[in-house]
């Protein structure tokens, strides 16, 4: 009973859309009818600003760390990456946003955070890395997300190394629209790094 509990709470504040709410909250707009469409950080960067986009992206990180610290509070021997997994399924289908919500990775790495917080370190700096040699959001996402699966078999935590599997499954899964137009050359660039739109 108690896991069912954790599992719903887990989706549930996965479920909470950050970008649609600071939008239509505190700027009268809706993120999804703009951009790319997604409810996600990057958009909300690219259409709300820095501002939003860093208020989002730390939500949305959060809502994967709380989830994946349920287990911890509520004194459950379930693994937390376990829970975590419903928030970045919530995150990807909201109940509260018509289940069309965002591309899994700042929640991903929210429930890392929550889970093992070196790891997620580690994997920061290779997206740092990626999207400033890129200036790629999408790209730098792909690559940390595959690196961190691989890495993840080193750990001597299958269940986690389970987890990030999935997740990276389906990051790569929301992100099929970007690899399609990063093979084309037409994939967004960020005002910043080394190939930044001019």
């Amino acid at each position: 009973m108690l896991e069912a509990i954790m599992f719903l709470l887990a989706y549930l504040l996965g479920s909470i859309p950050s970008g649609v709410w600071i939008g239509k909250l505190f700027y009268k707009t809706d993120v999804r009818e703009h951009g790319s469409g997604n409810s996600g950080t990057t958009n909300t960067f690219r259409v709300l600003g820095k501002k939003a986009g860093i208020i989002v992206l730390v939500l949305d990180i959060l809502k994967g760390t709380l989830a994946a610290l349920l287990p911890i509070w509520l004194g459950s021997n379930i693994h937390p990456m376990v829970v975590g997994l419903f928030a970045v399924i919530g995150h990807v289908y909201p109940i509260f946003a018509k289940f069309k919500g965002g591309k899994a990775v700042a929640t991903s790495a929210g429930i890392a955070l929550g889970a093992q917080p070196i790891f997620l370190l580690c994997l920061a700096v290779i997206w740092g890395v990626v999207l400033y040699t890129s200036s790629m959001v999408s790209l730098a996402s792909i690559i940390a997300v595959i690196i961190g699966a691989i890495a993840s078999l080193f750990l001597g935590d299958p269940l986690f190394a389970l987890i990030v599997w999935i997740a990276m499954i389906i990051v790569i899964v929301r992100h099929k629209s970007n690899i399609g137009r990063i093979k084309n050359g037409t994939e967004n660039k960020v005002p910043f790094g080394l190939k930044k739109d001019k």
